[in-house]
C-alpha cells in the first residue's frame, strides 16, 4: 500500500489523484478488513467512516462489483473489458446480448478469482510447493454453483496444481478444519498402484500450505468434507 508501489502510481495517474492520497486511501480500506486489522492496521479515523460502507457493499456483492470495477479501470486506461481480458474470452465472438455480457462477467470474475488465490498462496501449489504459474489452478472449496455469494471469496479458494485441483473438486483428497490432507477410501483402494506411491501415499495427515493473509475459511472446509469428499 506505500505510494512508491508501481500498481498505485499507476492508479492515480488513472484518477487523477497523487500516489500518497490512493495509499492513505488504501490503509483505510486496509483498516475495515478484519485480516489488516488483526495486523495493527489503524487508518484515519474519519477516512474509515468513509469508507466502511464502500467496503460493506463490496463483500456483500463481490461478483458483481469487481467486474465493475474491472470495467471502470479498462474505461480509464481507454479500453474495452473484452480487449484488455481477449486472452481469456475466446469462443463467446458470436455470443450476443445478455448471454455474452453473462459470459465475459462469469470468465472475468473466474480470472481474478484465480490471480487473488494464486497470490494469496504466494505463487505455490498448497501441496507440491510447484510454482510454475501455467500449473497453478484456483480451487474453490465450496463449488462455483453451490454459494454464488462466496465465489469470488478468497477464503473459499486453495491454490492446486492440476491433478490435486481435479482431485479436489471430485472429493478424492479432502482438507480438514486443521488444514490436513485427508485421502478418500476410493484412493486408498489403489495402494498397490504405482502412482498411488508416487502421488498420494504420503498425503495423510500432512498439512497444506498455508496462503500469507486469508486462511480457508473451516465452515467452507466442512462444507466439502461433508457433501463433496468421497469418504
Amino acid at each position: 500500500m506505500h505510494s512508491r508501489t508501481p500498481e498505485i502510481i499507476h492508479l492515480a495517474n488513472l484518477i487523477g489523484r497523487t500516489p500518497d492520497s490512493v495509499a492513505i486511501r488504501l490503509t483505510n480500506f486496509a483498516s475495515v478488513d478484519s485480516f489488516h486489522q488483526a495486523r495493527g492496521v489503524k487508518g484515519m479515523e474519519g477516512g474509515k467512516k468513509q469508507v466502511q460502507p464502500i467496503w460493506d457493499e463490496f463483500i456483500n456483492d463481490r461478483e458483481e462489483l469487481l467486474f465493475e470495477s474491472e470495467k471502470i479501470l479498462a474505461e480509464k486506461e481507454h479500453t474495452k473489458i473484452e480487449e484488455r481480458y481477449a486472452n481469456i474470452l475466446e469462443g463467446i465472438g458470436d455470443m450476443k446480448g445478455e448471454d455474452k455480457i453473462r459470459a465475459v462477467k462469469t470468465r472475468v470474475n473466474q480470472d481474478l478469482f484465480r490471480k487473488i488465490v494464486i497470490t494469496n498462496y504466494g505463487g505455490q501449489c498448497a501441496i507440491t510447493g510447484i510454482d510454475i504459474p501455467d500449473l497453478l489452478l484456483a480451487s474453490h472449496i465450496i463449488p462455483w454453483s453451490k454459494n454464488e455469494q462466496q465465489r469470488l471469496n478468497p477464503e473459499n479458494g486453495i491454490c492446486f496444481s492440476p491433478l490435486y485441483d481435479r482431485a479436489y473438486d471430485k472429493g478424492y483428497i479432502g482438507i480438514n478444519e486443521n488444514f490436513e490432507v485427508i485421502v478418500s477410501s476410493s484412493i486408498k483402494e489403489k495402494h498397490s498402484l504405482e502412482y498411488h506411491a508416487k502421488h498420494f501415499a504420503s498425503l495423510t495427515g500432512s498439512k497444506i500450505t498455508l496462503p500469507q493473509k486469508y486462511y480457508p475459511k473451516r465452515e467452507f472446509l466442512q462444507f466439502h468434507m461433508d457433501t463433496i469428499f468421497r469418504g
